[in-house]
């Protein structure tokens, strides 16, 4: 913006805060704007690594929940089918209503361990690991460079 501002400044021929700066820039010899472009580039990379640390953090925590559910989703479906065993069980040496119920209870389990899993394994899907706005950033940056090079 403090670029456009400054050609602005010079083709309307105003002064102020960005004719200041178009005029500092001017009177800067190339070794000082070497070394401040150095030092900003070192500030845009530390903002670049925070900002894909902070990324990779979130995502990272959301495998992990996502991870658990799974795992949790798994657990509840092994019960289930330990039950319907039971009920198999039940069933074969009694062959009264009692089986029915364990098979009612084991097939209620189970449903609510498909569920479970279904939304955990849903979670972990590539697309909702790779980091997105990171991947923005740095396609900014280089469009940036790019276009200075030019």
């Amino acid at each position: 913006m403090s670029v456009v501002g400054a050609i602005f400044s010079r083709v309307v021929g105003r002064t102020g805060p960005v004719a200041d700066l178009a005029a500092d820039r001017n009177s800067q010899s190339v070794a000082a704007l070497l070394q401040r472009l150095t030092r900003e580039l070192g500030i845009l990379l530390r903002n670049e690594l925070a900002l894909a640390s902070a990324e990779l953090t979130h995502t990272l925590r959301k495998t992990l929940a996502a991870a658990i559910m799974a795992a949790l989703g798994g657990i509840v479906l092994f019960a289930g089918l330990l039950a319907l065993l039971a009920a198999a069980v039940l069933g074969l040496s009694h062959v009264m209503t009692a089986w029915l119920a364990a098979l009612i209870v084991g097939i209620a389990v189970c449903a609510i361990g498909a569920a479970t899993l279904a939304v955990g394994s849903r979670s972990l899907r590539a697309q909702n690991l790779k980091p997105q706005r990171i991947s923005r950033s740095l396609s900014k940056d280089k469009d940036v460079i790019t276009r200075r090079k030019t």
